[in-house]
């Protein structure tokens, strides 16, 4: 043990503190390195040494501390990129840096110039192309830009870098043009900003490590210096599973893990015992590294971050749901780019479910690191508080947003004050709600967000409806039996889900919620039709029984905002032309969703109304085959089968469907071959196909017009190999795949996959 102490004190002396570059992560000298090696060789082999002659763009993206920097600096030493590439520059920006000031940088690198020459700092972009073009025309070079900012342009950067180095090789008959043939250049570019440029051919997306890597590095950075510390110190499996507990709280984020085990380090030197060095952690330095990603945000998004500080720990989050809490919070998120993307864009979410380009978020989550920097950031800020039922709160003097975390204790709620509160969010479950009388909801008398998704309620009190300022009411997935008739009073409310509460009872009273505008549910029951026409602002509706839609003319011509509608409970015995053709009615409408009723066949459905629909989800047994209205429709970009069972090639029945951008089929269809034909499909970016249990054989054709970025195959289990003209899809650069163990393998040997950047295939 005192080896161990002697070395640990070595390294303590030889830490230094770390650097960053407009808030990004440097890595240091010596930086341990664990977990990136199937990152490393997908972008080294699949990426970078692609062959093609041009200039091509590569980046790598993530949040901070994620390990972009020391991604790229593995795969800048890498041997094969090295021997490919005699000329490399490194090339860090910070805010302000210009495009004259990376050339002059790339100059240095690629020219030999000593660093220290001033004579570079007045040259002009077009001089300093010009030194380049007579050092390095037609040698190839590989450039990384390390934390590429937003407001340079990949496009103007790699002109400019494109102009130097290709030679033209062939010069047409007068009045064609030019054909220049690069020299198989590349350009790497790192920044937690979405990359944009047309010309780039794959970005890759950093995660989080997994836990066993993120236990490599924590052990390596805290015994880093001797090779033989880990066999030295042999942690018992109790004090190990300790160590692992607490480390689960860095949520495999690298530079929380390195925070930690250099924090570690530093308090075994002073003579704490393993034991007690494992009971806590200590973030606060990590937190004050990410601090700069939200010092950069602009006022708009900062609101947004705190705010998501309402939602769970690591859970996956909906993109309406988000947009609906900012509404109803006073913040206005209608603008050119909605807020969601632009916290994707800046690597504060990332998506769950992929989509075509632009990425459509829909389902989202942020890492818990960085929802742990909204909640400090909220107290500071916006009156925020957390209480707990065991004690352990983080109270505010004058609160104005709530998160509750219940347990299955009794929690305390006389002695919190409401006045002020704007938001009330419940986490967890357990007696709360059961213990609080009537008089408790009177209290918030200012409460805009009531919010009990996931919580286990199983009845509201009467006195809910006391809450006149009431905008925002989530009930999803509880066990509602009953809504209570007083409800109807929530004059304000503009959001009510109630979906996946199981055969809950809603009573006639949506007529007196006027300024409702998405209104969820699902297998409700209705002793009365519900007057959904009454709510001429409502924008989305889903489900709603076909018994209880309204077909009067003058009504569904009054619903002029309705753009998203869901009708379920579509029988054998539902008139569904009376349904399409009120859906005429709603000019506004861009989606639609029909479910069958359980296990019953949908009845023939080819009068179906799709004018102007750009989105079309089907979810159930069809009677026969796929209507011709939706088959033929040009305006459909998204189309969901679900259940449809059909007989013949879904692909060959969609064929007409030139601009569809997004497929997904899941237990759709029950033959054995399928066939994708991009003479018909040229503007399909994502393809997903799940639960086909039949299918043996997938064909692709006219490979040469595809746009395909995206193939996930899941659960098509005699699906045994993929057809070879995949390698020739120049687009595709994602596949994912759910399969045997066996065909899994299969496919991992198979050079079939080898063009494909990103290749997941479980198990």
């Amino acid at each position: 043990m005192l080896d161990i102490l002697r070395m640990i004190k070595k390294r303590m002396t030889e830490f230094k503190p770390q650097s960053s570059v407009g808030g990004e992560e440097e890595e240091e000298e010596g930086t341990v390195v664990v977990g990136l090696e199937k990152d490393v060789k997908q972008l080294v082999e699949r990426a970078i040494l692609v062959e093609n002659p041009d200039l091509v763009s590569v980046g790598i993206k993530g949040m901070v501390g994620v390990g972009k920097t020391t991604l790229a600096k593995q795969v800048y030493n890498h041997a094969a990129i090295v021997e490919k590439f005699k000329w490399r520059a490194w090339v860090s920006v910070s805010i302000g840096t210009s495009v004259n000031e990376m050339l002059v940088e790339v100059v240095k690198q690629l020219v030999g110039i000593d660093g220290n020459d001033s004579s570079l700092e007045g040259m002009d972009n077009q001089s300093l192309r010009q030194m380049l073009r007579q050092h390095m025309e037609g040698l190839p070079y590989f450039i990384v830009i390390d934390n590429l900012m937003p407001q340079i342009s990949v496009e103007c950067f790699a002109k400019d870098l494109q102009h130097i180095c290709d030679m033209p090789s062939i010069v047409y008959e007068k009045h064609e043009e030019l054909k220049v043939e690069g020299n198989g250049s590349r350009l790497l570019l790192i920044s937690r900003h979405e990359i944009i440029s047309e010309d780039l051919y794959y970005t890759h997306e950093m995660k989080a490590l997994d836990s066993d890597n993120s236990w490599k590095l924590f052990i390596q950075t805290l015994f880093h210096g001797d090779r033989f510390a880990t066999d030295k110190l042999k942690f018992s499996k109790d004090l190990e599973h300790k160590a692992k507990e607490m480390l689960k709280k860095c949520w495999g984020l690298p530079i929380a893990i390195i925070d930690v085990a250099r924090q570690k380090a530093k308090q075994r030197l002073s003579g704490i015992e393993w034991e007690q060095l494992f009971d806590s952690i200590d973030l606060d330095k990590t937190l004050k590294r990410l601090e700069p990603m939200y010092d950069e945000l602009e006022e708009k998004l900062k609101a947004c971050f705190l705010l998501l500080s309402l939602f769970k720990e690591n859970a996956i989050m909906r993109e309406e749901k988000m947009e609906q809490i900012w509404a109803a919070s006073g913040l206005n998120t209608r603008s050119e780019e909605p807020i969601i993307r632009s916290l994707f864009r800046q690597s504060i979410i990332e998506i769950v479910h992929p989509h075509p380009q632009p990425p459509k978020v829909k389902m989202c989550r942020m890492n818990p690191l960085l929802h742990m920097l909204s909640i400090k950031k909220a107290e500071d800020e916006m009156g925020f508080e957390m209480l707990r039922s065991n004690g352990n709160n983080r109270p505010s003097q004058s609160p104005r947003h709530r998160v509750i975390h219940c347990g299955r204790d009794k929690f305390n709620h006389l002695m919190t004050q409401d006045k002020l509160l704007v938001s009330l969010i419940f986490h967890g479950g357990g007696r709360y709600l059961d213990d609080t009388s009537q008089s408790y909801w009177k209290s918030f008398e200012l409460l805009k967000i009531l919010d009990m998704e996931d919580f286990g309620v199983k009845t509201l009190p009467e006195s809910i409806s006391t809450l006149s300022e009431l905008e925002y009411l989530g009930l999803r997935n509880n066990y509602i039996q009953e809504i209570p008739e007083s409800l109807g009073g929530l004059e304000k409310l503009e959001v009510l889900d109630i979906a996946l509460n199981f055969l809950v009872e809603v009573p006639d009273i949506l007529n007196e919620m006027g300024s409702l505008h998405h209104l969820y549910m699902s297998n409700v029951i209705c002793r009365k039709p519900l007057q959904v026409d009454a709510l001429k602002h409502l924008e989305n509706l889903t489900y709603i029984s076909i018994y209880d839609w309204t077909y009067e003319v003058l009504s569904l011509e009054k619903m002029i905002c309705l753009q998203k509608l869901g009708i379920e409970e579509i029988d054998e015995n539902a008139d569904v032309s009376k349904l399409f053709a009120s859906l005429c009615r709603l000019k506004s409408l861009e989606g639609l969703s029909l479910r069958g009723f359980r296990f019953m066949s949908m009845p023939c459905l080819e009068e179906i109304y799709v004018s102007g629909i750009r989105t079309v989800k089907l979810d159930g047994l069809l009677a026969t085959t796929l209507p011709g209205n939706l088959r033929d429709s040009l305006q459909i970009r998204d189309l969901t089968l679900v259940n449809t069972c059909l007989e013949e090639d879904p692909m060959w029945l969609l064929r007409m469907l030139f601009y569809l951008r997004r497929l997904k089929l899941q237990n759709a269809y029950i033959g054995r071959h399928m066939c994708i034909d991009f003479r018909q499909f040229q503007e399909l970016e994502f393809v997903c196909i799940s639960e086909l249990w039949n299918l043996r054989d997938l064909y692709v054709i006219r490979t040469k017009l595809s746009k395909l970025k995206h193939l996930d195959i899941n659960s098509c289990p005699h699906l045994e190999t993929l057809p070879k003209e995949i390698e020739e899809l120049k687009h595709l650069r994602k596949l994912t795949m759910v399969t045997s163990k066996h065909i899994a393998t299969k496919i991992r040997n198979s050079s079939i996959i080898s063009k494909i950047v990103e290749v997941d295939i479980s198990p």
